[in-house]
């Protein structure tokens, strides 16, 4: 005879080191961690009773302030100086030098003058020397009445060609109408007259020769204050050694 309640099977016991049950438990573990996520994940986003969603909060933008200009400005540039308003007008004129600033060229020169007068013509040192283009006698001639006026005069007396040509080391061709001093030819000319040099001269040898090269006239000075020599139109050459810068005679 069948009973009327349905028969229950009894459930098999696992040990806790069976297969079965340690698969169950990592199973259990990890839906255990979503869980975990997931409440984590609603609480950051602001879940409240009312239940409504809230936004992420947007990310935070450092604004980068623009880097300086490294350009000088127009005061450091042109400083409220004699040289600063020398160099602001030669830039507006574009006249163009060799120096870092137009006020440089003039001091440079400035400087130079009073050695170069030891030794020769200032003058002449700067035209044939320097051989200064033509916007660096602009800004001599502008220039060295404002920052150099004791050399004003020089400046510009010989740029305008009014200068005295020396003669110092070297052999000179003699002829009636020389050319002018070239110091980049090996040959240079003296017209006939007669010469001085002075200073404190040691050491000091000249010579006259004939056009073939025999000595007219010579002498060696060991110490001397000054000393004069006549060249003469029929004179082939005038050599000098140590003896200083030969002015003519006036």
């Amino acid at each position: 005879m069948i009973a009327d309640f349905p028969y229950v099977f009894p459930r098999p016991v696992l040990a806790m080191d069976d297969p079965l049950m340690r698969t169950m438990r990592r199973v259990g573990a990890v839906a255990a961690g979503v869980v975990a996520v997931a409440l984590v994940a609603g609480c950051s986003q602001g879940g409240g009773d009312d239940g409504g969603d809230t936004k992420a909060p947007e990310p935070t933008v450092t604004s980068t302030s623009p880097e300086p200009d490294a350009s000088p400005s127009t005061e450091d540039e042109y400083p409220g100086t004699p040289q600063g308003d020398f160099n602001r007008m030669v830039d507006e004129k574009g006249w163009e030098y060799g120096y870092e600033t137009a006020s440089a060229n003039v001091s440079d020169i400035c400087v130079s003058l009073p050695d170069q007068a030891k030794y020769g013509d200032p003058g002449e040192w700067l035209v044939v020397n320097q051989k200064p283009s033509a916007d660096e006698k602009k800004i001599l001639l502008a220039g060295m009445p404002k920052l150099c006026p004791k050399w004003a005069s020089t400046v510009k007396k010989a740029l305008a060609g009014d200068y005295t040509r020396t003669y110092s080391d070297g052999t000179y061709v003699v002829k009636a109408h020389p050319k002018e001093k070239d110091l980049d030819s090996d040959v240079q000319e003296i017209a006939p007259g007669s010469y001085r040099t002075s200073g404190d001269l040691a050491d000091c040898y000249w010579e006259r020769t004939t056009k073939s090269g025999q000595i007219i006239d010579n002498s060696f000075a060991t110490s001397a204050q000054s000393i004069t020599v006549s060249i003469a139109a029929s004179d082939g050459q005038f050599t000098t050694r140590d003896c200083g810068a030969w002015r003519p005679v006036k």
